[in-house]
Protein backbone atom coordinates (compact mmCIF):
# COMPACT_ATOMS: atom_id res chain seq x y z
CA UNK A 1 0.00 0.00 0.00
CA UNK A 2 1.35 3.83 -0.76
CA UNK A 3 2.15 6.43 1.77
CA UNK A 4 -0.66 9.08 0.87
CA UNK A 5 0.64 11.77 -1.76
CA UNK A 6 1.83 14.71 -0.08
CA UNK A 7 1.42 18.34 -2.49
CA UNK A 8 3.85 20.19 -3.60
CA UNK A 9 3.29 23.93 -3.10
CA UNK A 10 6.14 24.79 -5.43
CA UNK A 11 3.95 22.89 -8.44
CA UNK A 12 0.58 24.58 -7.74
CA UNK A 13 -0.88 21.52 -6.82
CA UNK A 14 -4.48 21.48 -5.35
CA UNK A 15 -6.03 18.13 -6.45
CA UNK A 16 -9.66 17.86 -7.47
CA UNK A 17 -11.90 16.12 -4.61
CA UNK A 18 -15.53 16.89 -5.31
CA UNK A 19 -17.03 14.68 -7.00
CA UNK A 20 -20.48 16.79 -7.34
CA UNK A 21 -17.62 19.44 -9.11
CA UNK A 22 -16.14 16.09 -11.26
CA UNK A 23 -19.52 15.29 -12.28
CA UNK A 24 -20.04 18.75 -13.29
CA UNK A 25 -16.77 18.64 -15.65
CA UNK A 26 -17.81 15.05 -17.05
CA UNK A 27 -21.28 16.62 -17.72
CA UNK A 28 -19.78 19.94 -19.66
CA UNK A 29 -17.16 17.87 -21.00
CA UNK A 30 -19.60 15.32 -22.63
CA UNK A 31 -16.93 12.72 -23.57
CA UNK A 32 -17.47 9.80 -26.35
CA UNK A 33 -15.80 6.98 -26.92
CA UNK A 34 -15.00 7.99 -30.73
CA UNK A 35 -13.23 11.08 -29.47
CA UNK A 36 -9.41 11.68 -28.56
CA UNK A 37 -8.66 13.50 -25.42
CA UNK A 38 -5.53 15.06 -24.01
CA UNK A 39 -5.35 15.79 -19.70
CA UNK A 40 -3.07 18.54 -18.83
CA UNK A 41 -1.62 17.95 -14.89
CA UNK A 42 -4.10 14.59 -14.01
CA UNK A 43 -2.04 14.38 -10.68
CA UNK A 44 -3.84 11.81 -8.19
CA UNK A 45 -6.67 11.07 -11.26
CA UNK A 46 -9.95 12.66 -9.86
CA UNK A 47 -10.81 14.07 -12.95
CA UNK A 48 -8.98 10.86 -15.32
CA UNK A 49 -10.92 8.15 -13.56
CA UNK A 50 -13.99 10.03 -14.37
CA UNK A 51 -13.54 10.37 -17.95
CA UNK A 52 -11.54 7.10 -19.13
CA UNK A 53 -14.64 4.77 -18.50
CA UNK A 54 -16.44 6.97 -21.27
CA UNK A 55 -13.72 7.04 -24.18
CA UNK A 56 -11.39 3.93 -23.17
CA UNK A 57 -7.83 5.82 -23.85
CA UNK A 58 -6.83 8.95 -22.69
CA UNK A 59 -3.17 10.85 -23.24
CA UNK A 60 -1.92 12.67 -20.56
CA UNK A 61 0.81 15.03 -19.39
CA UNK A 62 1.80 14.99 -16.22
CA UNK A 63 5.26 17.01 -14.76
CA UNK A 64 5.71 15.46 -11.11
CA UNK A 65 7.34 11.92 -11.51
CA UNK A 66 6.15 10.93 -7.53
CA UNK A 67 2.54 11.46 -8.66
CA UNK A 68 2.30 9.27 -11.61
CA UNK A 69 2.32 5.84 -9.41
CA UNK A 70 -0.89 7.04 -7.75
CA UNK A 71 -2.03 8.18 -10.99
CA UNK A 72 -1.72 4.92 -12.52
CA UNK A 73 -2.78 3.00 -9.50
CA UNK A 74 -6.17 4.57 -9.61
CA UNK A 75 -6.75 4.87 -13.13
CA UNK A 76 -6.06 1.28 -13.27
CA UNK A 77 -8.65 -1.35 -15.37
CA UNK A 78 -10.22 2.02 -16.45
CA UNK A 79 -8.91 2.16 -19.86
CA UNK A 80 -5.87 2.48 -21.98
CA UNK A 81 -3.75 5.50 -19.81
CA UNK A 82 -0.91 7.04 -21.91
CA UNK A 83 0.90 9.00 -19.81
CA UNK A 84 3.63 11.56 -20.83
CA UNK A 85 6.39 12.52 -17.92
CA UNK A 86 6.70 16.55 -18.89
CA UNK A 87 6.93 19.80 -18.42
CA UNK A 88 3.23 20.84 -20.70
CA UNK A 89 5.17 24.06 -21.41
CA UNK A 90 8.33 22.12 -23.23
CA UNK A 91 5.87 19.35 -24.53
CA UNK A 92 6.17 19.39 -28.32
CA UNK A 93 2.11 19.69 -29.37
CA UNK A 94 3.28 20.51 -32.61
CA UNK A 95 4.57 16.97 -33.18
CA UNK A 96 2.24 15.22 -31.05
CA UNK A 97 -0.77 16.50 -33.50
CA UNK A 98 1.55 15.70 -36.39
CA UNK A 99 2.23 12.20 -35.43
CA UNK A 100 -1.29 11.54 -34.63
CA UNK A 101 -3.61 13.03 -37.60
CA UNK A 102 -7.00 13.67 -35.56
CA UNK A 103 -9.14 16.14 -33.50
CA UNK A 104 -8.33 16.55 -29.88
CA UNK A 105 -9.95 17.45 -27.11
CA UNK A 106 -8.11 19.10 -24.08
CA UNK A 107 -9.12 18.88 -20.79
CA UNK A 108 -7.16 19.66 -17.46
CA UNK A 109 -7.37 21.10 -13.78
CA UNK A 110 -4.35 23.89 -15.06
CA UNK A 111 -1.87 24.60 -12.43
CA UNK A 112 -2.70 27.87 -11.52
CA UNK A 113 0.76 29.70 -11.37
CA UNK A 114 1.36 28.46 -15.39
CA UNK A 115 -2.59 28.59 -16.32
CA UNK A 116 -1.64 31.31 -18.42
CA UNK A 117 2.00 30.50 -20.29
CA UNK A 118 -0.20 27.46 -21.10
CA UNK A 119 -2.81 28.88 -22.90
CA UNK A 120 0.29 30.74 -25.17
CA UNK A 121 1.93 27.40 -25.68
CA UNK A 122 -1.56 25.85 -26.99
CA UNK A 123 -2.68 28.27 -29.01
CA UNK A 124 -0.17 28.08 -31.86
CA UNK A 125 -1.26 24.46 -32.71
CA UNK A 126 -5.26 25.67 -31.94
CA UNK A 127 -6.03 23.81 -35.77
CA UNK A 128 -5.54 20.16 -34.34
CA UNK A 129 -8.02 21.24 -31.47
CA UNK A 130 -11.69 20.51 -31.15
CA UNK A 131 -12.70 22.00 -27.74
CA UNK A 132 -10.91 22.91 -24.37
CA UNK A 133 -12.25 22.76 -20.87
CA UNK A 134 -10.13 23.77 -18.19
CA UNK A 135 -10.38 24.32 -14.73
CA UNK A 136 -8.59 27.68 -13.42
CA UNK A 137 -8.19 30.48 -10.95
CA UNK A 138 -11.74 32.38 -11.59
CA UNK A 139 -9.91 35.54 -11.92
CA UNK A 140 -8.18 34.33 -15.04
CA UNK A 141 -11.12 32.52 -16.52
CA UNK A 142 -13.13 35.99 -15.89
CA UNK A 143 -9.78 37.96 -18.15
CA UNK A 144 -10.16 35.30 -20.72
CA UNK A 145 -13.89 36.13 -21.08
CA UNK A 146 -13.71 39.84 -20.32
CA UNK A 147 -15.25 42.36 -23.10
CA UNK A 148 -13.69 45.56 -24.10
CA UNK A 149 -14.17 48.45 -22.48
CA UNK A 150 -13.30 45.94 -18.65
CA UNK A 151 -10.98 46.85 -16.12
CA UNK A 152 -9.86 43.42 -17.07
CA UNK A 153 -9.49 43.27 -20.49
CA UNK A 154 -6.10 42.63 -21.51
CA UNK A 155 -3.75 40.75 -23.79
CA UNK A 156 -4.99 37.33 -22.67
CA UNK A 157 -8.50 38.19 -23.54
CA UNK A 158 -7.89 39.36 -27.09
CA UNK A 159 -5.33 36.56 -27.75
CA UNK A 160 -7.36 34.08 -26.07
CA UNK A 161 -10.69 35.34 -27.67
CA UNK A 162 -8.64 35.95 -31.05
CA UNK A 163 -8.32 32.34 -31.58
CA UNK A 164 -11.33 30.68 -29.31
CA UNK A 165 -15.00 31.78 -28.50
CA UNK A 166 -14.35 31.39 -24.37
CA UNK A 167 -17.28 30.26 -22.13
CA UNK A 168 -17.27 30.14 -18.39
CA UNK A 169 -19.23 27.42 -17.37
CA UNK A 170 -19.46 27.82 -13.48
CA UNK A 171 -17.54 28.58 -10.77
CA UNK A 172 -15.82 26.50 -7.66
CA UNK A 173 -15.14 26.94 -4.46
CA UNK A 174 -11.71 26.62 -2.44
CA UNK A 175 -13.35 23.65 -0.94
CA UNK A 176 -13.31 21.22 -3.70
CA UNK A 177 -9.53 20.72 -3.48
CA UNK A 178 -6.70 19.28 -1.67
CA UNK A 179 -5.81 21.45 0.09
CA UNK A 180 -7.86 24.25 -0.43
CA UNK A 181 -6.48 27.20 -2.68
CA UNK A 182 -6.60 31.03 -1.36
CA UNK A 183 -8.68 31.47 -4.38
CA UNK A 184 -11.70 30.84 -6.44
CA UNK A 185 -11.76 28.53 -9.29
CA UNK A 186 -14.04 28.21 -12.50
CA UNK A 187 -14.40 25.95 -15.18
CA UNK A 188 -14.22 27.71 -18.97
CA UNK A 189 -14.53 26.37 -22.49
CA UNK A 190 -12.56 27.35 -25.40
CA UNK A 191 -14.24 26.78 -28.77
CA UNK A 192 -11.63 27.10 -31.78
CA UNK A 193 -13.46 29.69 -34.51
CA UNK A 194 -12.08 27.45 -37.42
CA UNK A 195 -12.89 28.67 -40.67
CA UNK A 196 -15.44 31.69 -38.70
CA UNK A 197 -11.70 33.35 -37.47
CA UNK A 198 -10.82 36.64 -37.89
CA UNK A 199 -7.41 36.13 -39.12
CA UNK A 200 -4.72 38.45 -39.02
CA UNK A 201 -2.48 38.83 -42.14
CA UNK A 202 0.79 38.66 -40.11
CA UNK A 203 0.10 36.73 -36.73
CA UNK A 204 3.37 37.56 -35.62
CA UNK A 205 2.99 41.31 -35.57
CA UNK A 206 -0.27 41.33 -34.27
CA UNK A 207 0.77 39.46 -31.17
CA UNK A 208 3.34 41.65 -30.43
CA UNK A 209 1.13 44.93 -31.22
CA UNK A 210 -1.89 43.49 -28.92
CA UNK A 211 1.32 42.97 -25.97
CA UNK A 212 2.71 46.26 -26.72
CA UNK A 213 -0.69 47.91 -26.33
CA UNK A 214 -1.35 46.68 -23.29
CA UNK A 215 2.13 46.95 -21.76
CA UNK A 216 0.69 50.50 -22.16
CA UNK A 217 -2.54 49.92 -21.08
CA UNK A 218 -3.40 54.00 -19.36
CA UNK A 219 -1.87 55.28 -22.53
CA UNK A 220 -3.94 56.02 -25.51
CA UNK A 221 -2.77 53.83 -28.81
CA UNK A 222 -1.05 56.22 -30.17
CA UNK A 223 1.32 55.68 -27.46
CA UNK A 224 1.66 52.69 -28.10
CA UNK A 225 2.37 52.08 -31.82
CA UNK A 226 4.75 55.11 -32.53
CA UNK A 227 7.42 52.31 -33.16
CA UNK A 228 5.02 50.58 -35.75
CA UNK A 229 3.30 54.24 -37.49
CA UNK A 230 5.01 56.95 -38.63
CA UNK A 231 3.30 60.66 -37.57
CA UNK A 232 2.51 61.92 -40.65
CA UNK A 233 0.07 58.35 -41.97
CA UNK A 234 -1.69 58.31 -38.36
CA UNK A 235 -4.66 59.93 -40.18
CA UNK A 236 -5.17 57.42 -42.52
CA UNK A 237 -5.42 54.90 -39.81
CA UNK A 238 -8.62 53.11 -39.90
CA UNK A 239 -8.22 52.94 -35.82
CA UNK A 240 -8.74 55.73 -33.60
CA UNK A 241 -5.68 56.12 -31.87
CA UNK A 242 -6.77 57.99 -28.83
CA UNK A 243 -8.73 55.12 -27.60
CA UNK A 244 -7.06 52.93 -24.92
CA UNK A 245 -6.22 49.28 -25.75
CA UNK A 246 -9.19 48.24 -23.36
CA UNK A 247 -11.16 50.34 -26.19
CA UNK A 248 -10.34 47.94 -29.17
CA UNK A 249 -12.37 44.68 -30.18
CA UNK A 250 -10.14 42.10 -31.34
CA UNK A 251 -11.34 43.00 -34.48
CA UNK A 252 -10.15 46.27 -34.33
CA UNK A 253 -6.43 44.48 -33.52
CA UNK A 254 -6.47 42.56 -36.11
CA UNK A 255 -7.47 45.84 -38.34
CA UNK A 256 -4.92 47.79 -36.54
CA UNK A 257 -2.43 45.15 -37.07
CA UNK A 258 -3.31 44.62 -41.00
CA UNK A 259 -3.26 48.35 -41.45
CA UNK A 260 0.55 48.45 -39.81
CA UNK A 261 1.36 45.25 -41.86
CA UNK A 262 0.19 46.75 -45.30
CA UNK A 263 2.88 49.80 -44.32
CA UNK A 264 5.55 47.63 -43.80
CA UNK A 265 5.11 45.79 -47.25
CA UNK A 266 4.64 48.97 -48.99
CA UNK A 267 8.01 50.22 -47.33
CA UNK A 268 10.21 47.33 -48.87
Amino acid sequence: MQKPFKTKKALGQHFLRDQIIIDRMILAIKPDTQQHFIEIGPGQGALTCALLPHIKQLDVIEYDRSVIPYLKQNCEDLGQLHVHESDVLQFDFKSFFEKNSQSYRIVGNLPYNISTPIFFHLMPQIIHMQDMHFMVQKEVAERVVAKPGSKIYGRLSVMMQYYCRAILLFEVPPRAFLPPPKVDSAVIRLLPHGNKMIKANNEILFANLVRDCFNLRRKTLRNSVKSYINTQLEASCPIDLGLRPENLSVSDFVCLADFIDSLSQHSN
